[in-house]
């Protein structure tokens, strides 16, 4: 029976340059980085001989954990999926003040999709959402709840 949450991982082609928009855009930290090799073997992946260079990333003390995946071998393909296609994924934050975070990557050069969408609930209570990109085309998401 399923637990609780470990991690979501993606797979990305620059790590130097995924790390650092994720730590210092986003305000993630590294907890772990190292290189794994399955040799002649199929490992877990069922990729034989996949050589990768994994980081794993955490928001504040614990909890759910973003790993970044750089195949060595076999490099990935370029291409993703758009946001409506069966397989796409996206990786959603809570935040305090979308506003503010919205403004804040903006002035950073974050692209959105479009400004933050507000909303009204049944209880009179707003909140918002936003879609984005990290610099390798994988979706992100904000809400202010």
């Amino acid at each position: 029976m399923l637990t609780s949450f470990n991690h979501t991982g993606i797979v990305v082609q620059d790590i130097d340059a995924m790390v650092e928009f994720y730590t210092g855009k986003l305000g993630l930290r590294v907890t772990d980085r190292y290189e794994t090799d399955a040799g002649d073997r199929r490992d877990h992946t069922g990729i034989s001989g996949a050589r990768r260079v994994l980081v794993f990333l955490q928001l504040g003390d614990g909890g759910h954990m973003l790993e970044l995946v750089h195949y060595l071998e076999p490099a990935a393909s370029d291409g993703h999926l758009d946001k409506h296609q069966l397989g796409a994924g996206h990786i959603c934050w809570l935040v305090d003040d979308l506003r503010a975070v919205h403004e804040r990557l903006s002035a950073d050069g974050v692209p959105f999709v479009t400004d933050p969408v507000f909303s009204r609930t049944d209880d009179g209570s707003e909140w918002g959402v936003v879609y984005f990109q990290d610099p390798e085309g994988n979706w992100l998401e904000l809400i202010e709840a």
